[in-house]
């Protein structure tokens, strides 16, 4: 038997569904693989699973931080591999389920995490690099080595910052470790036509309207957050802009599913490249789905579940 499920794939691909009745089928507990749903007051905006869908299985650090509070993903590598340990030692099978690839790959893959002095010649550079083309470039430059950054472009200071840690300054990663397993794991993906999965994208940001997602923001704005990790996140920078009168609500939501779209295609390409997937199709009957995952589990041996992964990723 495996170590980890993880359950990975776009927003509104269908994650929290199938995870449920993976965990049912095979005595499993859920842990959030999710960098934004570990903050408290923000339910709506994150898709965050309810109590009433998690038809009793057991959930996993949800809500542990206040939404003011910073969170890293040496610090999330830590409390999952705790938690894995945690539902292991009890028996049950320790499942990740969300759409933030890098925390996800940080926990089954040999990532280190170490501190290194500053790289000021670094520093500088990006700073020149600033003055000379502008914020705008240097966001799509941080999004190339880190696709789901949730840093807003504006956020100079920690656009530079990121991108110092990414090109080799603080809390560094040892790269030639990085794809090592941890653990005898599955990753299953949830594909799905890009078309379906936009409507779908779109369909949530208006049920997020219709739950409350504008008294969950406004809350937030009241309390005078600012410029910190949770805010920037989709879903709540884009109804900040409503809140501090830049824009009419109407195009805070054709700009939440716009970013929304973006998102889910460097999730995906984050899934594609950098992690061993098992991918099923998101359209499919749950039931088949689910049936394929346990057909596929048999497989105990992790090299030889990568070698028909590989096989299936030519025919996909």
């Amino acid at each position: 038997m495996i170590d980890v499920l993880a359950i990975v794939g776009p927003t509104a691909s269908g994650k929290t569904a199938l995870s449920i009745q993976l965990a049912k089928a095979l005595d499993g507990e859920i842990i959030n693989g999710d960098s934004m749903q570990i903050y408290r007051g923000m339910s709506i905006g994150t898709a965050k699973v309810k109590p009433e869908e998690m038809e009793g299985i057991p959930h996993h650090l949800l809500d542990i931080k206040d939404p003011e509070e910073p969170f890293s993903v040496a610090e999330y590598q830590q409390l999952v591999r705790s938690k894995i340990k945690e539902i292991s030692d009890a028996g049950k099978l320790p499942i990740i389920v969300g759409g933030t690839g890098l925390y996800i790959q940080a926990v089954l893959f040999d990532y280190r995490f170490s501190e290194s002095q500053v790289d000021e010649k670094l520093r500088n550079e990006l700073y020149q690099e600033l003055e000379q083309f502008g914020p705008e470039h240097m966001h799509n430059k941080l999004i190339t080595l880190d696709p789901e950054t949730d840093i807003h472009p504006n956020n100079t200071r920690r656009v530079i910052r990121a991108l110092e840690i990414r090109l080799g300054s603080e809390e560094q990663v040892d790269r030639s470790l990085a794809l090592e397993p941890m653990y005898n794991e599955l990753i299953v993906g949830i594909d799905i036509a890009r078309d379906i999965l936009y409507e779908r994208i779109d369909f949530r940001v208006e049920t997020m309207v219709e739950e409350g997602l504008l008294a969950e923001v406004e809350a937030l704005h009241k309390r005078g957050l600012r410029d910190v990790q949770s805010i920037n996140a989709i879903g709540y920078k884009e109804i900040y802009a409503y809140f501090d009168q830049k824009m009419e609500l109407g195009q805070a939501k054709t700009l939440l599913k716009k970013n929304s779209r973006n998102y889910a295609k460097r999730q995906l390409t984050y899934f594609r490249n950098k992690l061993p997937v098992l991918w099923i199709d998101g359209v499919n009957d749950l039931e088949e789905n689910i049936e394929q995952i346990e057909l596929f589990l048999q497989e105990n041996d992790r090299a030889r579940r990568i070698e028909l992964m590989c096989k299936q990723k030519k025919n996909w």
